[in-house]
């Protein structure tokens, strides 16, 4: 097969060993000066850079002598498991600085969890130090907690006490759990508008919101905070500057962890994340950039956007990164009631199909050998289904999974960056979840700036093959601005794609409540994110049966 634009030998890992390509990229750092930063900043980008012990350990801070809040980014929890929840916060009294405002000293911070929100029953404690390595994050395992059950937590820095979260554990493992009530969020660009629709998200009553990728944007961010047009305060420069290095994105990070907004959701709810490309660069795929420069220059980009954001997530050690690696798919459960398969659709994915520019299908996009999760990460999602006895399963992810044709001619054009562009990749996995016996299937989705509804078809080419499952699209918290509740593509999408039963351009999220017999879907929009307040409603609700999926309106 000829390669045409950025595409590359289609593999799981086609630079692989990373840890052999970036042995070699120091000196080319260093001879080029890539991306304009000292060899020393690109170096600790990929390597491990874990905290040292002993003589050569940080030197520690007396948290005593911290004398402004070092809370400034909130609270977070995340991954909840039957016994088990991570808590996190960072230490950053200056937030806006390369160091925080600790330098290169470790701070030890003191934890509690308790059964109320005044932490008069505190059930766990300890202690856990804030490494400079990991910008002064803390991310705690908490463990020994009871199933099925709700916990409020805080960290103590010397006087400074952290804003107070709530989180909750899953159901015991195959437990009969009757209910679920989840939300999904995604793509959330600063300069685009305010997080609106996260203020009111830290109000719903779910037990856990699904992040699904672009939780910050690689984007310059100009004083004003962009379409945010802030006159009560201007943001410094090292924002205005699209982030290449570590520090630039732990930079951005913090802008994007200011938002009291996002504080708010993050202390209400524990989180499950996923990225997308904006974490790292714009429609990247594996080893290859946008532009589908040396390999050798974007693995040191993507390690130091890898180490950012497991920095600033609520994440266990198992998802730390090594290098320009880091395993993020995972599983988690809800009793008998769930079985969730985080996917990561970005890091293992062959290069994008036709120079990643709206294509109808063809044989350099349907190539078998092309793959979307990589070959191992396929292998886990089928496994993991095989071996399930879960009523529901369900599928957060990033890019749409079901066909998007953009033309009512044929042959349409469709996404060279979803699931239509790899759709080789996309058949082996409904064709393992046929073949595990997958009757309730939903798949979650971000990544396009709109509220879709799907029947997800067995052959989406004939409206009348069987439904196998849902997707629903959460649109965005702020990317693309206020939108429109009809896009001037929404005719024109509507009919060239039957199984679309919904489709809205307002930012937002989905909610979704599952049960026993049914599950709902609630697609909430905010009218405006330009200027704070705009109320919040609900656009459209579609129920899916037990047993008979499709969608009807609710």
């Amino acid at each position: 097969m000829a390669l045409t634009g950025r595409q590359r030998p289609p593999s799981e890992h086609a630079f692989s060993p990373h840890d052999a390509v970036l042995r070699t990229a120091a000196p080319h750092v260093a001879r080029r000066r890539f991306l304009t930063v000292t060899t020393a900043a690109a170096l600790l980008a990929f390597s491990t850079n874990r905290p040292a012990r002993g003589a050569t350990a940080a030197p520690e801070l007396d948290a005593a002598r911290i004398t402004d809040d070092p809370f400034t980014l909130g609270v977070a929890s995340g991954d909840p498991l039957p016994d088990s929840v991570l808590i996190w916060t960072r230490l950053a009294p200056e937030p806006f600085a390369e160091d925080g405002g600790l330098g290169q000293q470790r701070v030890v911070v003191q934890w509690e969890v308790a059964l109320d929100e005044w932490f008069a029953l505190v059930v766990h404690q300890g202690a856990a130090t804030a490494h400079p390595e990991y910008a002064h994050s803390v991310h705690v395992d908490v463990k020994g907690m009871m199933p099925d059950s709700h916990y409020y937590y805080r960290f103590r820095a010397g006087t400074w006490i952290s804003p107070v979260g709530r989180t909750r554990t899953a159901p015991a493992e195959g437990s009969d759990a009757d209910s679920l009530r989840l939300a999904a969020v995604a793509c959330q660009a600063y300069q685009d508008g305010y997080y609106t629709a996260h203020r009111h998200l830290a109000q719903e009553d779910v037990d856990m919101v699904f992040h699904l990728g672009d939780y910050l944007y690689e984007y310059p961010v100009d004083s004003a905070g962009g379409d945010r047009r802030y006159t009560d305060r201007k943001l410094p420069d090292v924002f205005n500057r699209e982030t290449t290095t570590l520090a630039d994105y732990r930079l951005r990070y913090a802008l994007y962890k200011s938002d009291p907004d996002l504080q708010a959701a993050h202390a209400r709810h524990p989180f499950v994340v996923t990225w997308d490309d904006h974490e790292t660069e714009n429609n990247y795929a594996g080893a290859v950039d946008e532009k589908g420069g040396p390999p050798e220059q974007f693995l040191v980009r993507r390690a130091a956007a890898y180490r950012a954001y497991w920095e600033h997530q609520p994440l266990r050690a198992g998802q730390l990164p090594q290098g320009p690696d880091a395993r993020l798919y995972r599983r988690l459960t809800w009793g008998s009631l769930a079985q969730f398969d985080i996917l990561d659709t970005r890091q293992y994915r062959s290069d994008q199909a036709y120079a990643d520019r709206p294509h109808a299908p063809g044989p350099e996009s349907d190539d078998p050998a092309r793959t979307l999760t990589g070959a191992a990460q396929e292998r886990w999602l089928l496994d993991g289904w095989r071996n399930s006895t879960a009523l529901w399963h369900v599928m957060p992810q990033q890019v749409c999974f079901s066909q998007r044709r953009f033309d009512l001619t044929a042959p349409a054009r469709v996404s060279m960056d979803a699931w239509d562009g790899y759709r080789a990749s996309r058949n082996r996995v409904m064709a393992g979840a046929k073949a595990a016996g997958v009757d309730n299937w939903m798949v979650l989705t971000g990544d396009v700036h709109v509220g879709y509804a799907f029947d997800i078809k067995d052959d989406f080419d004939d409206p009348a093959s069987r439904t196998v499952g849902t997707e629903f699209t959460c649109t965005s918290i702020a990317s693309g601005g206020n939108g429109a509740q009809k896009p001037t593509e929404w005719d024109t999408y509507m009919k060239a794609n039957p199984h679309m039963k919904f489709f809205d351009g307002r930012r937002g999220y989905v909610r979704v409540a599952l049960g026993r017999e049914n599950a709902q879907a609630d697609f909430r929009t905010v009218s405006a994110i330009t200027t704070p307040g705009a109320a919040v409603s609900t656009a459209a609700s579609f129920v899916t049966e037990v047993g008979s999926p499709g969608l009807k309106s609710a």
